[in-house]
């Protein structure tokens, strides 16, 4: 009997996730800007999934009869003080810039929601202790953490990574413990621990999918604070390191030739900017949409 009841119910179960799921759709698709940063962020990564096949020359190449060449057909977005083409490694760029933003923020929320979800559960001193060791690392500004953490790691685009998803950790399970704390308080809950639900159960099938929206949003607004994040820390040598043409890598290569070749320092520039720009409107649509207000 038990079984045939959850059988029953699981249609049902599925058919209310599908119905927000397309709810938040047709609430997203009605933000045109939030549809516009949608699609051109889709456009960045599958260029920088195909970026190796469609580039027009390597990105390591030098070319010493072309320093400083200024865009033409040959070379759209011209060459650098190496003679290398900059669209080839804007475009293999998109690689390096996107996936440490998307990686960063991704180990961020695993280990962030972790972290929040006991202390936003269990409350007590559990809550207490861990809000206390947040409070220590908040305290120290976020770059300067992640500056420090790149020092002693080293270069590199994996330590990049580390050190940007560890200064995100904290804000990630501020955000869910006090979701948590809000929605443990609902019947629901009650009604879970009173028919002996597991503490995993309850936090994995009520708590969480009923904190995602406000986490999903942070995400999204985080990946394109993420890359801004990388590209700064590339430009004061504590990231990616040239040959590598991550963006803000090739910001710091171009600085000094600003005012002789401004190009070198236009079109990275522009990349990060188009970016963030696409994140932060898709960031705001998804807010509106996953808000339960505008559910009617």
């Amino acid at each position: 009997m038990p079984e045939a009841t959850m059988t029953a119910k699981s249609p049902k179960t599925k058919a209310r996730k599908n119905s927000e799921f397309l709810r938040v759709l047709r609430q997203l698709s009605k933000n045109k800007a939030a549809m516009i940063g949608l699609v051109i962020f889709v456009l960045e990564i599958i260029i920088a999934i195909i970026a190796p096949l469609i580039v027009p020359y390597d990105y390591t190449m030098l070319d010493m009869t072309n320093c400083f060449a200024t865009p033409s057909l040959a070379h759209p977005f011209g060459c650098d003080d190496m003679g290398r083409d900059i669209f080839s490694r804007v475009l293999i760029g998109a690689r390096y810039s996107i996936s440490s933003g998307v990686l960063a923020v991704g180990i961020a929320m695993i280990f962030g929601m972790a972290i929040g979800a006991i202390a936003g559960f269990f409350g007590g001193w559990v809550d207490n202790i861990i809000m206390r060791i947040l409070d220590v690392i908040q305290a120290i500004p976020g770059m300067l953490m992640m500056i420090v953490i790149s020092a002693i790691l080293g270069p590199g685009f994996v330590n990049t990574i580390i050190a940007m998803a560890f200064g995100s950790i904290s804000g990630m399970a501020r955000m869910l413990r006090a979701q948590m704390l809000k929605v443990r308080e609902n019947e629901y809950i009650e009604a879970a621990v009173s028919i002996n639900c597991s503490k995993l159960r309850i936090v994995m099938s009520h708590l969480l999918p009923n904190c995602m929206s406000p986490m999903i949003v942070q995400g999204t607004m985080g990946v394109a604070q993420a890359i801004t994040l990388c590209a700064g820390l590339s430009f004061i040598g504590l990231g990616v390191q040239p040959p590598t043409p991550e963006w803000g890598a090739m910001l710091a290569g171009a600085r000094q030739f600003i005012r002789q070749a401004p190009h070198l320092v236009f079109f990275p520039g522009l990349a990060i900017a188009i970016t963030v720009l696409a994140l932060n409107l898709m960031g705001d649509g998804l807010r509106d949409a996953l808000d339960p207000k505008l559910k009617n």
